[in-house]
């Protein structure tokens, strides 16, 4: 096999690591941490933020003066990295919320630590695996956003206009969103509820109709966002209207319920909360380990040629610019210094020399699974990346070892969900890191400051991701685990620990969950996203479904094959445009409501002072959904326009 040759030669001597790709990164990585907040808290969900930072880098910098393909690199590899850390974030730290003397950890500073520690590991760790993942088997692990980034940086390079897409999806979720939830024309969620009498009560069908849900949806495809939404339907269309039929006969509250409520006084999102979400815990759970069970070969694979990759890492002499990591002794003595942060500082659960078992956990299972995650990005890309199953297997064996130690008190509830944050955040980082560090051996980078950017990323980013979360929980779509945020991965991961610590864990439904998951994979289908879909509300999974649908009708409009995610197109261009504005403009609509006790908020709501919504009377649904169906439009037309060029 030939030797690979980068797109800029390895003696080139071109700008790279400048300031202003370091503040430009910086930048986007406060900007798109933050937006990932907010659709992680309300979706579950992330997409990866590598390639909409390439091409808006490349835009700035054509608007500020000239820069070189290294300095783009690095703006969207320090970027990237706000996205990953605000989602190995939001998948645990708010279970803290939920879990026995929790509360009194959450935390900005503790939060601020979380992710910096997590973020940081997430790189050491995987920076003696890059020659054996990035470079050993670069024709065996395609990396596909990685690649896909590096694609758009050589056409940036050689001329295009590939940011127009971005901007015009960024500027109509805005829009969009400025009229539907600041102004107030029309409903944000349309719903139908059938009557307790009729033959399928509390039947519900709605739809938070928000552009980034569309955008997600068209980038996740047909087949994902089918999967999700059918998940859904099995909640709000099958097992709620059959909990309430038999429920409304029971003359007492039935456990766990929802406040000691009969069933018949419950409406179909109580019967949710009260019992479906626990069917929906076991469900995710097993599709989480189903996940990391078909992945073992990888997993053996990874970690035996991580191991070789150590030994020999001290080997090679003087190594050419593209071959140059972080030294490896950087490396060891960085991981050891943040593992003994973590069981030093009293502002964390445990008391010194026990906290040092949870430095231990975060040790071995945070390489563990950031060798997992490093290998299983590079066949199916960051955004397929089975994280929560990784951080459910954590948990669980955290949790089982301490049940063996005898520690089962609720101090240990704490302990338990940050071993599993740090090791969440840690593999969330590796994956985008991997990804990073393959479009920079495409184009031709210098490793050691491809890392030293992340690393930098990590330290932007980890100041505006606790804010942003702490700013959610009491705006009005709060707080964290309401209908509008309900944080679905971090509310099961407190399900998880209290029920293996404390007992608390209603097993009945969580055993039906888990048997729900076992049919479906019995199917041949993928258990985890319809899993996903039976712990989310449908609210949330409609309109992702919406989207992905839109991805095969342009696809049969205009005979083209349908588009997969990584994948540089009008139509995922213009979605990553409608994630990314609608999920900032939805923080800047809470930070908006928050000020002088929501005064402006109130004052620029012209569908409240007219009353639009209550003047359309029973249209008032339609109104909502032809809003909806006019977005969808806009992004299949913008799908069926010719490649950017």
């Amino acid at each position: 096999m030939p030797e690979f040759k980068p797109y800029i030669d390895d003696a080139a001597d071109i700008a790279e690591f400048s300031l202003k790709a370091v503040v430009l990164g910086a930048l986007f990585g406060v900007l798109f941490g933050a937006s990932t907040v907010y659709l992680a808290l309300r979706a579950g969900l992330t997409v990866s933020a590598s390639i909409p930072i390439a091409v808006l880098a490349i835009a700035v910098f054509k608007k500020l003066g000239k820069s070189t393909i290294l300095e783009n690199n690095i703006v969207q590899t320090i970027g990237s990295a706000g996205e990953s850390i605000a989602a190995g974030v939001v998948f645990t730290v708010p279970a803290l919320m939920f879990l026995s003397n929790g509360a009194q950890y959450f935390r900005y500073f503790q939060i601020f630590t979380l992710s910096l520690v997590g973020g940081i590991l997430g790189i050491l760790f995987m920076i003696p695996l890059r020659r054996a993942l990035i470079v050993k088997e670069h024709g065996v692990l395609p990396y596909p956003e990685g690649t896909a980034c590096a694609e758009v940086l050589v056409a940036g390079e050689k001329g295009g206009n590939l940011a127009k897409m971005v901007f015009s999806g960024v500027w109509t979720a805005i829009a969009y969103k400025l009229l539907m939830s600041v102004f107030g024309l029309w409903k944000d969620t349309p719903e139908f509820v059938t009557s307790r009498a009729s033959q399928l009560p509390n039947l519900t069908v709605n739809s938070e109709i928000t552009p980034e849900y569309l955008g997600v949806g068209y980038i996740i495809g047909p087949l994902g966002s089918a999967q999700i939404v059918a998940g859904s339907l099995l909640s709000w269309m099958v097992l709620i209207p059959l909990i309430t039929i038999f429920g409304d006969k029971i003359p007492s509250a039935m456990l766990p319920g929802w406040h000691d409520k009969l069933i018949s006084q419950m409406d179909p999102l109580e019967i949710f909360k009260g019992y479906v979400r626990y069917i929906g815990a076991g469900a995710v759970a097993a599709g989480g380990l189903f996940t990391l069970v078909r992945t073992i070969p990888t997993i053996i694979s990874s970690f035996q040629g991580s191991l070789k990759d150590l030994k020999n890492a001290g080997q090679g002499g003087n190594r050419k610019r593209t071959e140059r990591d972080i030294p490896m002794n950087y490396v060891l003595w960085g991981s050891l210094a943040l593992a003994l942060v973590m069981a030093v500082l009293p502002q964390f659960p445990g008391k010194f020399p026990a906290t040092l078992v949870m430095s231990l956990m975060i040790l071995v299972f945070g390489f563990f699974f950031v060798t997992v995650s490093s290998r299983i990005v590079g066949i199916i890309g960051s955004s397929s990346n089975p994280i929560s199953g990784m951080t459910i297997g954590t948990i669980m064996a955290t949790c089982l070892i301490f049940v063996a130690m005898g520690w089962t008190g609720d101090a240990y509830q704490a302990i338990a969900l940050f071993v599993g944050a740090v090791v969440c955040i840690a593999s969330a980082n590796a994956g985008a890191t991997s990804q990073d560090l393959k479009t920079g051996y495409i184009v031709g980078a210098t490793p050691w400051k491809q890392q030293l950017g992340l690393i930098i990323g990590v330290l932007a980013s980890v100041s505006i991701v606790g804010l942003t979360l702490f700013l959610l929980h009491n705006s009005p779509y709060g707080p964290i685990g309401s209908e509008k945020l309900s944080a679905p991965q971090a509310t099961l991961m407190a399900t998880l620990i209290k029920g293996l610590l404390a007992r608390e864990l209603p097993w009945g439904l969580v055993f039906i969950g888990i048997l729900i998951a076992v049919f479906v994979e019995l199917l041949g289908v993928r258990s985890l996203p319809v899993a996903v879909g039976v712990y989310l509300p449908l609210a949330t999974t409609m309109p992702i479904f919406v989207g992905g649908m839109i991805n095969p009708a342009v696809a049969w409009w205009t005979k083209r094959e349908a588009e997969a995610e990584g994948e540089i197109s009008s139509g995922m261009l213009y979605s990553t445009g409608l994630v990314a504005g609608g999920s900032l403009a939805g923080v800047g609509i809470a930070v908006l409501a928050g000020v002088r006790e929501g005064y402006f908020a109130r004052l620029l709501n012209f569908g409240q002072k007219i009353n639009a919504v209550g003047s359309f009377g029973a249209y008032a649904d339609l109104v909502s959904v032809a809003a909806f169906a006019a977005l969808a439009f806009l992004l299949f037309h913008a799908a069926c326009r010719k490649g950017p060029r």
